[in-house]
């Protein structure tokens, strides 16, 4: 166990065990510790349209992104939050996602989850940078967006002594709020989560959620999961296996010729070799034996893997660590809280190579291994995705605790938990609380008679462990244990009976082309799960629009069809498919079912800005109880923009009797409460808001607070002003802002062009025209470096300052960059043209037009050209050159051309991993080997997860082409040594071979040689 580290981790002294006692303690401190900073990301947005990552859209605009960290560690000081009770203490990093970055049980010194003792970010996030240990918790998507973003974050204080750190994350892609609370509890060895995911637009919204911990692992690793669980799933339910014994082929392991006849010798790992692997005398006989199909062990996945458990009535899942004889349990309420997964690098030379990516040796000379034990609320898969209504608040709570000396836990609750183990005439019951219980009952029980009763001090420093012996005619699965504390309340009861085997799941399958589907009911159903699930690489429309050629005013297709029209901005469009959909549900009846439609009719009228059509259609909206809190905020902020505040007052207490933890709504109540002189009722509201949360910046302002958070916040309360007509106070919230200096990606990059344009936007909406021209143009003159606006309201913005100042260069661009995110090609090339012809000298939007010239419009001779003219533009951008090469080569441009024109430029080259490896890939082309070999060996490479292989693939192509040449030659001893290089795998390349790679064609050359 490692009981100290190097942020001075030690097992509490009883002396201080004792001054905690019924109390829970929080501090804030700066923590030195190593980290590899990110490099600055690259200033040309990137327009991902169809990337895959997570099994969902790796679509990365309106975030920069960043594909390169420094190969030097630097000593940084990290904002460090703590907080710990009696029995264990916890660190949180709020500027890094707000994660868990360290989660101890106090009583041993055993870390529960993987405590890194560096920060080395590897290629793994959305926008780049990730890093390995702790608790990430991740949401809307995975992994999280803001998983390398800083969060913001309060401290409350309960009255029965708990506290909580709560961390706020204002998403960067939906502008949705998500917040989680580290709570702990006096005299409890349970850390509690608390989250609210808070849908804080007008938009129904998809999420997921998943709590994501890792935790150190070697070979007598052990993941527990309830004994109901018989199936897993991969990601999207591809496939299925058997669990815990595998008895067929997962991840393209074999492990049911593994089960009858062990592992294959090339399969055995170098490093955490499985107990059936070892020799007998170098099997630790304290430690338990496992099948090699046994996939709750780490040590004998040996390929990256993930798996989902599938069907779980139970509340619990959790780790074992059988050297330290300590674990984790989680919990959470099932019916919600459904998902339990496990993921691992895999126990191989590919892991390994990933474990080296992520953190530095430790004290023993290793670079420390992990597993993920991942815990999905409201999702059992990935990707899998729920809804948020507009305005909506889903709350819950997931619980983490320590186990010691148990094992694996075969029940737990938040009592405690129970093991059983059952032995030859006899069963091993351990159990562990997690609260002090003085005088706690245990009765062991099988066919209704109790075979032993005990009367014990429990505590969760002290596990109780007893050994029953089994009468002859009673087996372990007779037996139940049952625990009850002093006043006889049970805490916890558990058996070994066997769980009936359910049917095998069904593996998914994809859907068919939308002429193959028969119904309008299924085409809309397949689209919607494709909208629904971010699909990286089909779009819904296609079925959507095929139902709607078969039948015009189908409701439902219509209403998909207005609102994904709606959010490209394509606002005509949208109005024409609501109104269908209003036709066909009122063609018989005037009162619908459902009053969506209606909904979003009312909001696309707003945009368009005919705000009493608006009205109108809100107030059909919320005939249906559905409809009918959003389309009374709605109605609300229609009223304040004619100062009708009685009116507003009465809808809005209309939305928040249907949804009281509605925010926006409550603050816009503060201001017209305040606005019809009623300041005491006013707040009273709003101090009920800020307990609810804390961390509600639009609250905090009304509260008279200096806000912290950042720019894109503001701009997202000036738009909640706005809404309501309240321009003078979305101006006054956004004047005077500044912007803070990070050595860190924060969501203030790139934010000024977007905060005067909308300043400007604000004073044209209040009727001071020249005010909006000059932040207009202030708005112009502001670098445009990583300034990717996202939001609806923004197309509105841009055409409005390009109509207010025609000369303005970067408006179009701006507005180019929004529109092709949202796949309007042909309007954003325009745009596009048009920023390039009043400013010819600016490269990005050069570089922009060769995309859509060459992606969209098919028209590869202009593609070429603007590549040419944006490399003229800005000859230092090592990603220009990359772009422009690859474009190149989709040309047809002879290797040697290429070839010719990175040599001229070879410290560009040096700066990108994907430049170096394209140049290897020529040099091997054409037959230039040792200048590939000696690129490929001098550089240290970092891959993307998920996008390994290209540096191996060079480095054997390299090494093959040295030793065939060397064998036409006549040398083959020197052949061999290439060859023998060619299965290697050197640390440099930041990756190693996969298990199932096929490397038959150097061995057969290998053999040549010999």
């Amino acid at each position: 166990m490692n009981r100290t580290n190097i942020l001075g981790l030690k097992k509490a002294s009883g002396r201080v065990r004792a001054s905690l006692a019924d109390s829970v303690q929080v501090s804030v401190e700066m923590v030195d510790i190593p980290t590899y900073l990110p490099l600055p990301p690259n200033k040309n947005p990137m327009f991902l349209e169809k990337r895959v990552y997570q099994g969902s859209s790796g679509k990365v605009y309106p975030l920069p992104f960043t594909d390169r960290i420094s190969e030097k560690s630097v000593s940084r000081k990290w904002k460090a939050i703590w907080i710990e009770n009696e029995f264990i203490r916890a660190m949180i990093l709020p500027e890094i996602g707000g994660r868990i970055h360290v989660f101890q049980d106090k009583t041993n010194g055993y870390n529960l989850i993987y405590h890194q003792p560096i920060i080395k970010p590897a290629l793994v996030g959305l926008a780049g940078p990730w890093i390995s240990g702790g608790i990430e918790f991740n949401w809307p998507q995975h992994h999280r967006p803001a998983t390398f973003l800083p969060v913001d974050y309060e401290i409350e204080e309960h009255p029965d002594g708990s506290k909580t750190i709560w961390c706020s994350d204002h998403d960067p892609m939906c502008r949705m709020k998500g917040m989680h609370g580290v709570c702990l509890h006096p005299g409890r060895s349970i850390l509690e989560l608390k989250v609210r995911a808070y849908n804080r637009t007008p938009f129904v919204q998809t999420f997921l959620w998943w709590a994501n911990v890792a935790t150190r692992v070697h070979e007598q690793y052990q993941s527990f999961f309830p004994a109901d669980v018989f199936y897993v799933a991969d990601h999207a339910r591809r496939s299925m296996s058997e669990y815990p014994l595998a008895r067929g082929v997962y991840y393209g392991v074999n492990y049911g010729r593994r089960g009858l006849k062990g592992v294959p010798a090339d399969e055995i790992p170098s490093q955490f070799i499985p107990f059936h692997c070892r020799a007998p005398k170098e099997r630790d006989p304290r430690l338990p034996a496992y099948a090699p199909n046994d996939l709750s062990f780490y040590a004998n996945i040996t390929v990256p893997t993930s798996y989902m458990c599938v069907g779980s009535k139970e509340d619990f899942f959790g780790g074992y660590d059988y050297k330290a004889r300590a674990g984790i349990v989680h919990y959470a309420n099932h019916h919600i809280s459904p998902g339990k997964k496990q993921w691992t690098w895999g126990n191989h030379e590919f892991g390994y190579a990933w474990d080296r990516n992520l953190t530095d040796r430790d004290e023993h000379g290793e670079y420390p291994p992990y597993i993920e034990i991942m815990a999905g609320v409201y999702t059992d898969n990935q990707p899998d995705f729920s809804f948020l209504q507009p305005g909506e608040t889903k709350t819950w709570s997931q619980y983490w605790y320590p186990i010691q000396e148990i094992g694996p836990a075969r029940q737990a609750n938040l009592e405690a938990a129970v093991s059983m183990m059952p032995a030859k005439g006899a069963l091993t019951l351990g159990i562990a609380v997690t609260a002090n219980q003085s005088r706690a009952e245990i009765t062991v029980e099988a066919k209704g008679k109790i075979l032993a009763r005990f009367r014990e001090n429990l505590s969760p420093a002290t596990p109780w462990i007893k050994e029953i012996k089994l009468p002859g005619n009673v087996t372990e699965g007779d037996v139940v244990v049952r625990v009850q504390n002093d006043a006889r309340r049970e805490l916890i009861s558990c058996d070994l009976k066997a769980r009936p085997e359910g049917r095998r799941p069904q593996v998914a399958t994809e859907a068919p082309a939308p002429v193959e589907i028969k119904s309008n009911d299924e085409l809309f159903i397949t689209g919607l799960l494709l909208q629904q699930y971010r699909h990286a690489t089909r779009s819904p429309v296609i079925y959507w629009r095929e139902a709607l050629r078969r039948d015009p005013l189908d409701s439902r297709c219509n209403n998909a069809l207005g609102l994904w029209n709606m959010h490209r901005g394509e606002l005509a469009d949208a109005e024409i498919c609501f109104r269908r959909a209003v036709e066909r549900l009122t063609r018989r009846n005037a009162n619908p079912y459902d009053g969506e439609p209606y909904y979003n009719l009312g909001l696309c009228l707003r945009h368009l800005g005919r705000d009493a059509d608006a009205y109108a259609a809100f107030y059909k909206a919320v005939w249906s109880q559905a409809w009918a809190a959003a389309g009374y905020h709605a109605l609300a902020e229609l009223d304040c923009i004619k100062r009708a505040w009685e009116t507003a007052l009465e809808h809005l207490d209309h939305s928040l009797r249907l949804n009281i933890e509605n925010l926006r709504a409550r603050n816009l109540k503060t201001m017209v409460l305040r606005k019809l002189g009623r300041p005491d009722e006013a707040d009273e509201l709003l101090r009920h808001t800020l307990k609810l949360d804390p961390l509600d910046w639009w609250a905090k302002q009304l509260n008279g607070e200096t806000l912290r958070c950042d720019v894109q916040t503001k701009l997202d309360l000036a738009h909640d002003f706005a809404r309501a007509g309240l321009f003078g106070e979305a101006i006054d919230l956004l004047k005077n802002e500044s912007i803070r200096a990070s050595d860190l990606p924060d969501q203030n990059l790139g934010v000024l062009p977007t905060l005067y344009y909308t300043l400007g936007w604000f004073c044209q909406k209040k009727g001071d025209p020249k005010a909006a021209l000059n932040y207009f143009r202030r708005g112009e003159t502001q670098s445009p470096d990583y300034c990717f606006p996202a939001r609806l309201e923004e197309i509105m913005m841009l055409k409005a300052a390009m109509e207010a100042n025609p000369a303005d260069a970067r408006a179009p661009y701006y507005l180019g960059n929004l529109l092709y995110d949202r796949r309007r090609f042909n309007e954003a090339i325009a745009l596009w043209e048009k920023a390039a012809k009043s400013d010819p000298s600016f490269s990005i939007v050069w570089r922009n037009l060769g995309i859509g010239y060459y992606n969209f419009q098919k028209k590869p001779a202009k593609a070429r050209a603007a590549y040419d003219k944006a490399f003229r533009a800005n000859p230092s951008d090592a990603r220009l050159l990359y772009e422009r090469d690859q474009l190149w080569k989709r040309l047809g441009i002879q290797p040697s051309q290429r070839l010719r024109e990175l040599e001229k430029h070879r410290v560009l080259v040096g700066q990108r991993d994907d430049l170096s490896v394209e140049l290897c890939m020529l040099y091997n082309q054409t037959g230039h080997y040792a200048d590939a070999a000696r690129l490929i060996g001098a550089r240290s490479f970092q891959p993307w997860e998920g996008g390994e292989g290209a540096p191996l693939q060079q480095h054997v192509r390299a090494h093959l082409g040295l030793g065939c040449a060397a064998l036409a030659g006549g040398d083959p001893a020197a052949a061999k040594k290439y060859f023998e290089l060619a299965l290697t795998f050197p640390g440099n390349l930041g990756e190693a071979k996969h298990l199932l790679a096929n490397q038959s064609d150097i061995h057969y050359r290998l053999g040549c040689a010999l």
